[in-house]
């Protein structure tokens, strides 16, 4: 099975990324108040700003241990950090001059880093929060040349009109990077999940096959000794019979021809069904033939309550038919030996955008996590030895993503288990 990173192992990255870069931009901004204050003899209001960088110093301490204490760390915590840093931005060039201050442009990188660590609506909030920010330092900041009061001055005048246009230009680029990185990275992330899924697709085809050519193996190569053996079982029966033999001896060979021909069954079976899920043919199947064909067979183990609509018994599905009906069977089947006697497992088809899905809901015990994150493994089974191998849902999902379908399986402990199918359908009749 592929393994893949959790969201909450993703945030814990992003945020050790995040309270690294916000160590660096601190780092950065004491020295740009050293170089401007002390170096090109512009007078700035020193204590403001050391109380905000302390602040943002400490804000950052705080993260780190949340994350290093194993705190939840989710995109809610990070938009969080991102807001907290566009009003901390805010308030370092609400003191240094607002708009006439050149590191305003920092806002840019605030919203780039929205687009990298959050989702589509935080992303363009943070924008928004950001266009607004620093369209208000434009009504009220504090002045560090008290000359740039002056409206008078054609210099003035041009200038602001130039921060005007800058500002436009900023709010302009903002859009254009929250739409279009937003664009790409689902984009990405899409492609992303639609190979992971043509992976697991052929990690499951390469599986499917390898069990087909062991089963078939198998049951060729011990078709021979197992032959000998119930032969074997058979003269020594009647031998022990003529010999007047214990009973308990008698049903001992008995058992050991029985034994060798369910052997001879299961492999015959594996083989069988291994290699009709790898071979067999797509063909038109109503909803209702299908049923029919899943359902006969079962109603003695139990009472199956069916919730199909007319028009969606007359839709038609492209499936190979046998082993659809055998991958439905066995899912129906699981549900009736986990059903109690009391309830009905109920199997219910509607359709939604030009698919069909097809529910079979149980009310037993479910399953717990750890068993749901299994379920579908070769060979493994919760059913007791002797009661199934545990191919039952690999063999199902195989022939169901085949028919370019999905299995999805929901479960909770108490309230039973629901196993949905979703196939490609389209309106029509087949006679059969």
């Amino acid at each position: 099975m592929l393994h893949t990173i959790s969201d909450s192992e993703i945030h814990r990255i992003q945020l050790t990324f995040l309270t690294a870069l916000r160590w660096a931009a601190l780092a950065a901004q004491v020295l740009a108040i050293f170089l401007v204050d002390r170096v090109m003899g512009i007078e700035l209001p020193i204590a403001p700003l050391m109380a905000l960088t302390a602040f943002s110093a400490l804000t950052n301490l705080a993260l780190m241990a949340w994350h290093r204490r194993g705190g939840l760390v989710d995109e809610r915590l990070l938009a969080s950090v991102l807001v907290l840093d566009v009003l901390l931005l805010t308030a370092l060039l609400y003191v240094t001059g607002g708009p006439f201050n050149p590191f305003s442009f920092l806002y840019l990188v605030q919203i780039t880093l929205a687009t990298v660590l959050l989702g589509t609506r935080w992303t363009w909030a943070i924008a928004a929060l950001s266009s607004l920010c620093s369209a208000l330092l434009f009504v009220q900041h504090v002045w560090l040349n008290p000359d740039w009061q002056d409206e008078s001055d054609p210099h003035v005048h041009h200038m602001k009109l130039h921060l005007y246009g800058m500002w436009v230009a900023f709010v302009v680029a903002a859009v254009f990077i929250v739409y279009f990185v937003t664009r790409i990275r689902n984009s990405l992330e899409q492609r992303e999940v639609e190979l992971r899924h043509a992976r697991e697709q052929m990690l499951r085809s390469e599986r499917l096959a390898a069990l087909a050519t062991l089963a078939a193996g198998a049951a060729h190569e011990l078709a021979t000794p197992l032959s000998t053996i119930a032969v074997v079982a058979t003269e020594l029966q009647t031998l022990l019979a003529e010999q007047g033999a214990d009973v308990d001896v008698l049903d001992d060979a008995r058992l050991i021809r029985t034994e060798v021909q369910r052997c001879r069954e299961i492999l015959a079976s594996m083989a069988a069904d291994l290699g009709q899920s790898t071979g067999e043919p797509l063909s038109p199947q109503t909803v209702a033939h299908l049923l029919d064909e899943v359902l006969a067979p079962l109603l003695r183990l139990g009472e199956v309550e069916t919730r199909v609509p007319t028009d969606v018994a007359d839709m038609l599905v492209h499936v190979p038919e046998r082993a659809t009906v055998q991958a439905l069977r066995g899912i129906v089947k699981n549900a009736l030996q986990a059903q109690p006697a009391t309830h009905a497992v109920v199997v219910s088809a509607r359709r939604a955008q030009g698919k069909l899905l097809l529910d079979i809901v149980d009310h037993g015990a479910g399953m717990s996590a750890d068993v749901l994150a299994r379920a579908g493994e070769p060979f493994f089974t919760t059913k007791a030895p002797g009661d199934g191998m545990g191919l039952g849902l690999f063999l199902a999902r195989a022939v169901i993503e085949g028919a370019d379908g999905v299995l999805e399986l929901t479960s909770t402990p108490g309230h039973g288990t629901t196993a949905r199918i979703t196939l490609p359908a389209t309106i029509g009749r087949v006679a059969h």
